[in-house]
């Protein structure tokens, strides 16, 4: 195993650790040579990995503003969904994937192949002559960038000693703070006033320099070379469960009724294959999802912490401009502005990140943040309708706490487990957040359609759809109380993960 400046000496409990994994089927060879990497070096590596992590954050918030004009472009907004749904059902199957295959062959190898193929697939959208072309195109970017995040996580963890990683928090959070803001506007910029294609024609040369970066400057990360069996069936089983459940999250109450016979079918699915996936973990010499990993309580803990924090971001981000431009009544573009602050989760990941630095209890800085979250939406619940500017400052507060919730949960996972291991458990608590948002997004979906009484058509504008619910009489500000509550439960079920979660002595001493 690789040593990290700073890292701590082995300890009889990680030695028994060691043991641990080899009983469950893992083949001991000889540890790979000391890897020192100097500040200096990390630094680049660092560099090296934001571009790449710029690609897949900025591809999850450019699509959203390109959408109606894609609708309007090829007459087809009865598909268009398909745009969104195509890239979230492989992204997230293959994240863990990723993590695995990492694990194996090194991270180098596996961000230049995620990489190349969400190029290829930027490509054969921008090229696509119909939806259904643009859509496969989707499907092929998203079984790329299923897996720039989680090698990209699994990188941080190889080079920097968990309690040192809050110094670098700035730099990915410039990542985060720039893709949020500026892929929508931008991505409203190329569609309107030149062409929605260009949208994923950028990702192209992009993609090329952040190759590039990837293959020149990841060279000197420390590899944890150890013999791994790929156990393909355990994989298949769980992307095929993964995938039917994320279509009746997608469909339910929008293309199908929730109680359909077409819902009830997709959930039957997924529930059986879930049984013979974990009939196949307990199975398997070495399963895909090691039993050390899922059985470590500090990953099941800040898994669910992580998962509902990152839910909560997402739904929100999705449905709170309904609520500007319905109950606030702001335009499209000033509902874009006001909801940049839910957005900037960064000084909230700074915070928590400097705190780690120094800290020895760092997991009730954000659980802090999150009952103060809490507290406020709380308000909205009470009253959903206050001034523009409470609102702004309410979803400040929530934003920030989300992001002081995102570095602890991701380094506590990183710390408690082994470094050979960090691919895989980065792969699957992506997954896992990504099912989380899947589920959020159609609860609080479920409740705006429930409240209004109505289903709003793809590409219908949000003015036709306010004055119909309007005419009718209904409560619209009522209606986003739920949502709110919604969001207050999912927070609760966050900062739970996070009060559970065991508070392990970081790796490695601040310097």
């Amino acid at each position: 195993m690789s040593l990290r400046k700073g890292a701590a000496p082995k300890r009889k409990g990680d030695e028994q650790s060691a043991a641990g994994h080899a009983l469950i089927g893992e083949k001991p060879v000889t540890p790979s040579p000391t890897t020192r990497l100097s500040h200096a070096e990390v630094r680049r590596i660092f560099f090296g990995l934001m571009l790449t992590a710029f690609l897949a954050a900025l591809n999850q918030t450019i699509i959203a503003t390109a959408l109606p004009t894609i609708g309007r472009y090829f007459s087809d907004f009865e598909n268009l969904s398909w745009v969104v749904t195509a890239y979230l059902l492989t992204s997230t199957a293959v994240a863990p994937l990723y993590g695995k295959l990492s694990d194996i062959y090194g991270r180098r190898a596996m961000m230049l192949t995620a990489v190349g193929i969400f190029v290829a697939g930027s490509a054969v959208c921008g090229a696509a002559p119909n939806m259904l072309l643009l859509v496969l195109g989707r499907g092929l970017q998203g079984l790329g960038g299923g897996g720039i995040l989680p090698i990209a996580q699994a990188i941080i963890a190889d080079v920097v000693a968990p309690r040192e990683r809050g110094r670098y928090q700035a730099y990915m959070g410039v990542v985060w703070m720039s893709s949020g803001v500026g892929g929508p506007v931008l991505g409203g910029v190329l569609s309107e006033h030149f062409h929605w294609s260009l949208v994923f024609w950028l990702n192209v040369p992009l993609g090329l320099i952040a190759a590039w970066l990837t293959r020149t400057y990841l060279k000197r990360i420390p590899r944890h070379d150890r013999r791994h069996d790929l156990d393909i069936l355990g994989a298949g089983l769980m992307m095929a469960s993964a995938i039917l459940l994320l279509l009746a999250l997608s469909w339910g109450g929008t293309r199908y009724g929730w109680f359909s016979g077409a819902i009830l079918g997709l959930i039957a699915g997924s529930f059986l294959l879930s049984l013979a996936f974990a009939w196949r973990l307990v199975r398997a010499p070495e399963p895909f999802l090691p039993l050390s990993v899922l059985g470590n309580p500090v990953m099941r803990t800040a898994s669910v912490a992580n998962s509902f924090a990152m839910a909560t971001s997402i739904g929100l981000t999705i449905f709170t401009p309904l609520y500007f431009e319905i109950v606030q009544k702001l335009s499209a573009t000033d509902s874009g502005l006001a909801l940049i602050p839910l957005a900037l989760t960064t000084p909230g990941s700074l915070i928590s990140g400097r705190f780690m630095l120094r800290g020895h209890h760092y997991k009730w800085v954000p659980m802090t943040g999150l009952g103060c979250s809490i507290a406020v939406l709380a308000l909205l619940v009470w009253n959903p309708a206050p001034s523009l500017p409470a609102v702004i400052a309410i979803l400040s507060i929530v934003g920030t706490a989300i992001g002081m919730t995102y570095p602890v949960a991701t380094v506590s996972i990183q710390n408690a487990l082994p470094p050979h291991q960090a691919g895989v458990a980065m792969g699957a608590m992506n997954f896992f957040r990504s099912l989380a948002s899947a589920f959020a997004v159609a609860v609080m979906g479920a409740i705006i359609l429930a409240g209004f009484g109505v289903a709003p058509e793809r590409g219908t504008s949000v003015s036709v759809m306010a004055a119909a619910v309007g005419a009718q009489g209904f409560d619209v500000a009522g209606v986003f109380r739920w949502v709110f509550l919604a969001a207050l439960v999912f927070l609760a079920c966050s900062l739970a993960g996070l009060f559970m979660m065991e508070e392990r002595p970081l790796r490695g001493s601040a310097t």
